[in-house]
C-alpha cells in the first residue's frame, strides 16, 4: 500500500513526530511511504531513512497559499501515486482533497482551540473519507459540533534511544550536575499558555532550572518576562528532545488545550515524571499514572507540584510512570487496518 502523508510542516511538533514514525515504520506494516509538507528537521530523519519527501508550501490560512500549497500536493500525488492519503489536521487534509479529489482520504485530527471546532468540522465533513482524533475527549468535541463518524486512535510514540549522557547533555548547556531541572518541550505559542509557567517558576525557590525547548511568535515578550526569574533558559528548537529528557528531571505542560501531547508520550517513555494542565488529552494520557495534573492557569498549584517532584525524591518516585510509551506497533497495525477498509470501500 502506498501512502502519502500530508502534513504542513515536519519541525518539533507532536503530530510531526507521529508522521516521522509512522512514515518509517510503516514499512513492517507493507507501506511504501512518502511526505509532502514544508519542511523541518524531521523532514530531513525520514528523508535519510528512505522515504520520498515532496517539498510543500505551508498554506498559512490564506487561499493564494491553500491553493499553492494543494499544487505542490498534487504534483506529490502524480508523482508517488499513492493508494491513500493520510492527513494530519484541517489545513493539510483541505490542500489533500483539492490535490487528489478521486483518492482516499483520511484525516488526523490533533485538535484546535474550541472556538475553531465548528470550522474544522465543516471542512472535515465535505474532504474527509473518514477522521480520526486522537483522544477521547477530542473526538466529544467533533461529535457534539456535529460530525458524527470519528474514530479514536490514541497517540503512541515511537521509542528512540538516548545519544547523548546526562552528564553531556547538562555540560552543553552549562547546567550544574546535581541542580534539578524541569523540561518544557513546547512552542511558544499562546495555547501552550508559557507565561502561566513563567508565573509559577518565580514561585519555586532554590537552584532549580526551566529549560525551555521550542520556539514561536511569544518568545521576545516570554525572554523579557523571564529576565526577572532564576535558573530559566530558552534552548530554542531542539532535535534532541530524547536527550533533553535524559538529562531533565520532570516535564512541564501548562498548555490552555491538548488533543494527546507526543511531549508527554515522550516524557513517559523516558521515565519522566510530568506536571501539566488538567485539560483534555492530557487527563486521558495521566488516568494510569505518570504525574501531577493541575487545574489550568494555575501558577500557584504548579508551582507547589513542580516543588514537590523536583525538591522530593520519593514524591517523584512516586509520581513517575510505570511502564514504557504507548505500544507504536499497535497503533501502526489499527492505522494499517483502517487504510486498507478505507482503500477497500474506494474500490
Amino acid at each position: 500500500m502506498r501512502v502519502l502523508h500530508v502534513i504542513s510542516e515536519m519541525g518539533a511538533g507532536g503530530a510531526e513526530a507521529l508522521v516521522a514514525g509512522m512514515a518509517v515504520a510503516g514499512a513492517e506494516a507493507g507501506w511504501e511511504s512518502a511526505v509532502a509538507s514544508g519542511g523541518g528537521f524531521r523532514a530531513d530523519v525520514v528523508r535519510d531513512n528512505g522515504v520520498a519527501v515532496f517539498d510543500v508550501p505551508v498554506a498559512r490560512r490564506s487561499a493564494p497559499g491553500v491553493l499553492r500549497a494543494a499544487w505542490a500536493t498534487r504534483a506529490a500525488v502524480r508523482r508517488f501515486r499513492p493508494d491513500v492519503l493520510l492527513a494530519h489536521n484541517v489545513s493539510a487534509s483541505l490542500t489533500a482533497r483539492i490535490a487528489a479529489p478521486r483518492r482516499p482520504l483520511v484525516t488526523v485530527f490533533h485538535g484546535v482551540a474550541e472556538a475553531d471546532v465548528a470550522g474544522a468540522v465543516k471542512v472535515l465533513r465535505r474532504v474527509s473519507d473518514t477522521v480520526v482524533t486522537v483522544s477521547d475527549a477530542t473526538a466529544a468535541r467533533l461529535r457534539k459540533a456535529g460530525l458524527t463518524a470519528v474514530r479514536v486512535i490514541p497517540n503512541a510514540v515511537f521509542p528512540e534511544p538516548a545519544l547523548t549522557s546526562r552528564a553531556a547533555v547538562r555540560a552543553a548547556i552549562g547546567t550544574p550536575a546535581g541542580a534539578p531541572v524541569a523540561l518544557c518541550p513546547a512552542r511558544m505559542e499562546r495555547q501552550k499558555r508559557h507565561d502561566v509557567l513563567l508565573d509559577a517558576w518565580g514561585l519555586v525557590p532554590g537552584d532549580a532550572e526551566l529549560w525551555l525547548a521550542g520556539d514561536g511568535s511569544l518568545r521576545p515578550g516570554l525572554e523579557e518576562r523571564a529576565r526577572r526569574l532564576h535558573g530559566v533558559r530558552f534552548l530554542g528548537t531542539r532535535t534532541d528532545v530524547r536527550d533533553l529528557l535524559e538529562a531533565a528531571d520532570v516535564t512541564v505542560l501548562t498548555s490552555d488545550w491538548e488533543g494527546m501531547p507526543i511531549a508527554l508520550l515522550e516524557s513517559l517513555a523516558a521515565g519522566r515524571p510530568v506536571v501539566a494542565s488538567d485539560v483534555d488529552g492530557v487527563r486521558e494520557v495521566l488516568a494510569d499514572g505518570g504525574g501531577v495534573l493541575v487545574p489550568r492557569r494555575s501558577p500557584g498549584q504548579t508551582a507547589k507540584a513542580l516543588r514537590a517532584l523536583l525538591y522530593d525524591e520519593n514524591a517523584r518516585a512516586a509520581a513517575a510512570p510505570r511502564d514504557g510509551s504507548a505500544d507504536a506497533r499497535a497503533l501502526l497495525k489499527t492505522y494499517d487496518e483502517l487504510l486498507r477498509t478505507v482503500l477497500e470501500r474506494r474500490r
